[in-house]
């Protein structure tokens, strides 16, 4: 297939409120001339970026106002994303994290994970694939994963488990979907500079982190293309070749030492 044409089409992108949802928002109107479907919890945040982007890029967008964690919104979003308009393409970015010892992480929370992290996509992509390829026009959908899910992350566990659950999705979905009008692509960053590595836990950790705005522009350079699997960042992708060839048992070992070692250093800073 041909890259995507972006510009003057509709793309939802969710998890559109702060972090790389939000700038890959702003990069899909800014670079692409895309009008944006934003969908996220707060009403105030998607009024701001819709202020924004229609002042700033002269593109149309139509906030969505919705809590994926919860189905009956996620069903809601999609029939307003696919309404009135042709829905040309989505970015299935919402997500949540836990950073910490896996027994501090309550139930009910690790259930708002899996609904938001796992469920909402799998319902959105079961949805929009043959919306998108009804419509003929060539789109596709972007699945937001992580390089936590290529590689186990110790005190992000269950995190690390709801990405590598998208990445095999993503993967098998891309060759279920070749030869036909519609892709599929799975992105997979490392750390990047968001409100979700904001707290004091990520401190030592800040040095990995990559620019939200680098982050998004080879996100949304990847959609077009309709990669398959993309790792943003060189240094990201060395890295992830480096470590198909060394046990994974000694990388995830590496990986618990830093994080344990991010985790009490944040807490002796606390004490202080």
């Amino acid at each position: 297939m041909k890259p995507m044409q972006l510009r003057d089409r509709w793309v939802m992108v969710t998890g559109a409120s702060s972090g790389l949802g939000r700038q890959i928002a702003i990069v899909l109107a800014r670079d692409h001339g895309a009008n944006v479907l934003p969908v996220a919890r707060r009403k105030d945040r998607l009024e701001e970026l819709k202020k924004e982007l229609e002042t700033s890029y002269q593109v149309k967008v139509e906030p969505i106002v919705a809590d994926l964690s919860n189905l009956a919104d996620v069903d809601r979003a999609i029939l307003e994303a696919t309404t009135g308009r042709t829905l040309y393409a989505a970015v299935l970015n919402a997500g949540v994290t836990h950073f910490g010892n896996f027994h501090d992480l309550a139930w009910k929370d690790f259930e708002m994970m899996l609904r938001t992290n796992v469920s909402a996509v799998v319902r959105m992509t079961t949805e929009l694939v043959p919306k998108i390829e009804a419509a003929g026009e060539g789109g596709g959908i972007l699945l937001v994963s992580s390089m936590a899910g290529i590689t186990p992350v110790p005190y992000q566990t269950a995190y690390s488990g709801t990405k590598a659950f998208l990445i095999h999705f993503g993967a098998g979905m891309w060759h279920e979907l070749k030869g036909r009008n519609v892709s599929i692509t799975t992105y997979a960053p490392g750390g990047i500079v968001t409100e979700m590595t904001a707290g004091e836990d990520f401190e030592s950790l800040r040095g990995w982190l990559m620019d939200v705005d680098a982050a998004a522009r080879e996100a949304v350079d990847a959609f077009r293309k309709r990669k398959y699997i993309h790792i943003p960042g060189a240094a990201n992708r060395m890295g992830a070749a480096l470590i198909r060839f060394l046990p994974q048992r000694f990388v995830t070992g590496r990986m618990a030492a830093t994080y344990r070692n991010a985790l009490v250093a944040s807490a002796a800073a606390r004490k202080l």
